[in-house]
């Protein structure tokens, strides 16, 4: 299945591209969020007259991405839970408690643009957690898991 991008995909392409992709991915994931628009004479067509309105959209979401890894970079979350004698905790702390976090101190974060390449935190201590928010930008936050009072 043959389609032009409308916006910059990870690992696919940018704005404007012709990219050959499986009919389910096009079909389930791109055209239904309005990623993609099938490859047809009069869709490659109306891309190109908007291609610049595009791009300055995809800028405008650059910037706003930007502007958002400024305001979290150098935060240090707090997250109090259970923990047993030797440090260990009763659960784990997930994207989701994170999130929660970052919520708590009126900070809007995904529980998806959370990435935590070691999986759930399992023992009190601190760790350096990964914000995906955008293709292009990433931010770096300090977690502190403590023993809850």
């Amino acid at each position: 299945m043959n389609v032009i991008l409308l916006e910059n995909v990870e690992n696919l392409g940018s704005i404007g591209d012709l990219v050959k992709v499986k009919p389910g991915y096009g079909r389930n994931f791109l055209l239904p969020q309005g990623k993609a628009a099938l490859a047809t004479k009069a869709n490659m067509a109306e891309i190109e007259a908007r291609r610049a309105e595009l791009e300055k959209a995809a800028a405008e979401e650059l910037a706003a991405a930007k502007t958002r890894a400024e305001q979290i970079s150098g935060i240090e979350l707090v997250i109090p839970a259970n923990v047993g004698s030797e440090g260990k905790l009763f659960g784990s702390i997930g994207p989701i408690d994170i999130a929660d976090a970052f919520e708590a101190i009126q900070i809007e974060v995904q529980r998806s643009e959370v990435r935590m390449p070691d999986g759930p935190i399992h023992e009190a201590g601190e760790f350096q957690i990964g914000v995906h928010l955008h293709p292009q930008v990433d931010a770096e936050v300090a977690v502190r898991v403590v023993a809850a009072e």
